[in-house]
Order: structure tokens, then sequence, then C-alpha cells
């Protein structure tokens, strides 16, 4: 089955022009789920049963996986043998009935506005490095885009002079402001820093790493822990951490949930509605602490 997947995931390139993160996490899913098949001596994708990929799908679970993952590696699943169907080499979707784990959601990890500032403080040198750390850091804060659309950044999709930067997301571009604190630091690393760290002068990455190209995920997830230890930071921090906290800030200081919406890029504002759930529960928490009769 290992050219069906192959096939597959070039379906979702060419044809769907699907996310490199969306097809980064079908190609693992389906390659675990292949190994599995494998081991239990299911080689052709005609001969796959719903029972092979219920038992996989107990396997996950036995695993200890969280129902998050199980959920992602049956939608996987789904979308992988509906695309056979529809092509006509097997006669029916073997994933078709499968029930996804519930998932209970957690309140989103938020940090205060002390903690923010200590994080956004670390980076305090005048190294290339840290200035291009202290940009990233406070552009992540001042527009809470995703850590793949702050990575993807073009010099072009910045107007420092109205301060505003044009953010590209997998649906559509939206424009977010950011303040004067971003503002500086930006020209700061674009003066001082983006210059030397370059190799290729046509490099069009706005944020690079030490080699020059454009910077990785996993390489602003390590500077983000790294800046977070130092800070004294407890618990887990994730870029999506200062995306909830931008939110959430802004919605604690009376900005309407419509433009929270357009700044973070959903789809659907019952989505941004959360930030609205946690704020009032944070203000209950402050009232049954501070008001004498609770």
């Amino acid at each position: 089955m290992e050219e069906q997947l192959v096939e597959f995931i070039n379906y979702l390139h060419n044809v769907k022009k699907s996310s490199e993160n969306t097809v980064m996490s079908y190609r693992r899913d389906l390659k675990k789920m292949l190994t599995y098949l494998n081991a239990a001596g299911v080689k052709r994708i005609q001969d796959v049963t719903e029972t092979n990929l219920v038992s996989y799908v107990l396997d996950l679970e036995k695993k200890n996986f969280t129902a998050a993952t199980v959920s992602r590696s049956i939608a996987s699943m789904k979308a992988f043998y509906h695309y056979y169907e529809k092509e006509g080499r097997i006669a029916k979707n073997p994933a078709e009935n499968l029930k996804a784990p519930k998932i209970v959601k957690k309140a989103p990890s938020v940090l205060s506005t002390s903690d923010i500032t200590r994080l956004l403080e670390q980076p305090n040198g005048d190294t290339p490095k840290e200035l291009r750390d202290k940009a990233m850091l406070e552009l992540l804060y001042a527009t809470g885009m995703r850590v793949t659309e702050l990575i993807s950044l073009k010099t072009t999709d910045l107007n420092l002079s109205m301060g505003y930067v044009e953010c590209h997301d997998a649906s559509k571009d939206r424009i977010i402001p950011f303040g004067s604190e971003a503002r500086w630091a930006l020209m700061n690393y674009l003066a001082n820093s983006r210059e030397v760290m370059i190799e290729n002068k046509g490099e069009t990455a706005l944020f690079v790493n030490c080699s020059g190209v454009q910077m990785s995920r996993q390489g602003f997830w390590k500077l983000i822990k790294y800046y977070a230890k130092k800070a004294g930071i407890d618990g887990e921090i994730t870029p999506h951490t200062l995306r909830h906290s931008f939110a959430l800030h802004l919605v604690e200081n009376g900005a309407d949930l419509k433009s929270v919406q357009e700044m973070l890029g959903h789809s659907d504002i019952s989505t941004t509605q959360m930030y609205a759930n946690l704020n009032r529960n944070r203000l209950k928490e402050v009232y049954q602490k501070a008001h004498p009769r609770h």
C-alpha cells in the first residue's frame, strides 16, 4: 500500500492544495497505519476491512495515544479510503463507520501580562540572534498569528510605516496591526541583524535561522521554550500559548469578539467565543477571592 500512500499524498499536494502541515500529519498517521496492517499480514488496499481498522484504533488506545491523536488518525484513514472509493479502486470505505473518541476540551493555556512582559524581556542583547528572537516574540504576541504563519512571512508582508503585517493562512489572507514595541523590535532586527544572518541576498523570508534560511517550526519551538525557562515561567509553553494570551488579553481589555476573530483568522466566531468564556471564569475567580460576601 506504499504506492497508494504516495499517490494520495501527491493528490493532497497537487489537487487539494493542502497545507504542508496537513500533508505531514496525513503522511505520519497513515504510515503508522500501514506499519500495523503490514504486521497483520494485510498488504493490499482491497483487502483492508473495517475489523482491521477497528483493531488498529484499539491498538492506538491501548498504547495510550491521546483522544486527539486517535481522532486525527481516524480522520486521516477516512480521507484516505474515501479517495480510493471515489476513484473506484475499492468497493467500500472500510473507515466509514469508525467513531472518533470524545475529546474533552481543556481551557487554553495562557500567560498573565506580567509573565508575558518577563518573557519578552529575555532576549535583551544586541547580537543578531537576540535581535531576531526579540522581534519574533514581540510580533507573535502583538498579532496572535500561528507559528506557521509567523515563520512563513516574507519581508514584503511587513508594513512598518503603517504598523501592520499581511498574514497568509490556508484559506485567506488577513491584515493584522501591531504596536510600537513590536515595530521597534522589527526595525532593530531589520537594520542590525537580518542582513548579517542571510547568505543569499535574494532570500525573501522575514525571519531566518543561523544558516540564513527560513526559520523552521521546530527552531522557533526551541527558542520559545529556552526564553520561557530563562524567564522562570513554570508549566508547558508553546507558540500557541502566546496566541491564546494575545486573544484573552484583548478581550479582557474590552476588544469586541468580531475584531478578535478577524485578527486570529477564525472562520467561525464560536471558536473565538472561548476567550469570552475564559474571561468570565477569570472574573468570577477574582470576585470569589476578593469579595467579602461571595
